[in-house]
Order: C-alpha cells, then sequence, then structure tokens
C-alpha cells in the first residue's frame, strides 16, 4: 500500500515559523521520527518512509499554497496513489489553536491550497486534517495573521499537538481514515 501524505505550507525561511507552514512541520515531525529526510525534487521537497509496511511518500510542495494541486496532483500521478491513499494537512482558521480534526471529504473552507487541491484534482473526496490555528484577528487581518508566527503561548504547547497530528498519519495509513477519525478527532 501507497500513500501521499501533503503537508501544506510556503517554501522559503521567511515562511517557516509560520501558522500556514504547519502542514510542513507536522509532516517534518513524522519523516524526523522515521528517520527520513526531504530532498528537493520537482514541484516539492520529497521523503520516502516505511512504515508498518506501508510505504509513504511525505510531500512539501515547493509551489507555494495557491499552488499546492500542482504538486499533489504531480506526485498522485507519477507514484501511482489513489485518491483514497492522500491526506493533505493544512492550518484552519475556523479551529481554536491545536485542535485537530480529520475529514473524508468537504469543501475547501475559504483555504487557497485546498481551494487549488480540488480545482486541479476536480474533487473534494480526500482526506484531509485540519490543525487549528485559531482566529485571533481583526476584520481583514487575515493574511497577517496566517503568515505571522506563533505566539509564545502557543509555542508551549506546539510540539505535544504536532504529536498527536502524527498520530493521525500512523492512523490513517493502517486503520484507515474512519477509525483514526473516532480515535483521535477531538483530542
Amino acid at each position: 500500500m501507497k500513500y501521499l501524505i501533503v503537508g501544506l505550507g510556503n517554501p522559503g525561511a521567511k515562511y517557516a515559523e509560520t501558522r500556514h507552514n504547519i502542514g510542513f512541520k507536522v509532516v517534518d515531525a513524522f519523516a524526523n521520527a522515521c528517520g527520513a529526510t526531504f530532498s528537493l525534487q520537482k514541484h516539492a521537497e520529497v521523503a520516502q518512509v516505511k512504515y508498518k509496511g506501508r510505504q509513504l511518500v511525505l510531500l512539501k510542495p515547493t509551489t507555494f499554497m495557491n499552488l499546492s494541486g500542482k504538486a499533489v496532483n504531480y506526485y498522485l500521478q507519477s507514484e501511482k496513489i489513489p485518491k483514497e491513499n492522500l491526506l493533505v494537512i493544512t492550518d484552519d482558521l475556523s479551529l481554536p489553536f491545536g485542535k485537530l480534526r480529520m475529514k473524508m471529504k468537504g469543501s475547501d473552507g475559504g483555504h487557497n491550497g485546498l481551494k487549488d487541491i480540488q480545482a486541479v484534482l476536480n474533487s473534494q473526496e480526500y482526506t484531509r486534517l485540519r490543525f487549528g490555528v485559531g482566529s485571533e484577528f481583526n476584520k481583514g487581518q487575515q493574511v497577517d495573521y496566517v503568515l505571522g508566527e506563533w505566539t509564545e503561548d502557543e509555542k508551549k504547547t506546539m510540539d505535544e499537538r504536532i504529536d498527536i497530528a502524527t498520530e493521525f498519519i500512523k492512523g490513517f495509513t493502517t486503520i484507515g481514515a474512519n477509525l483514526t477519525m473516532t480515535n483521535w478527532n477531538n483530542k
């Protein structure tokens, strides 16, 4: 079984610690735990991981958030991975900081990365893990907020929340999305 695990974010040091890059942080943590490293390839940084007999392709698109679909589609096709085995990890303004929620399909929720993926794949039917970043911003300040860095309070519990997000990846690839949602959503 082969899986594509995509962390959404923007490439480059200037975005590394921003809320919008939580997807990158989660796949980085999973890769580190598995002893894997990323290499720059076409449209993305890629790491290959074996986990409990499954082959996982970890992806951090280098196409910038708004063009994430290009990288996702390329690796689904080139690695011959079905959409059912795609997991996209992204930030979510509608969830409080650190809240994690997996869904097997749904709208883009106004998220430009998900919007592009859905447009390129012509489908909303793929699993996504939403990592809550909160919504502590004034009207019209959404972009500044998601491209802003974590607060000191958020940093205190970040590692714990990322560890739980990696449990979602493990569950998705071993017991499937339904059981993973039952076991981990709302933790």
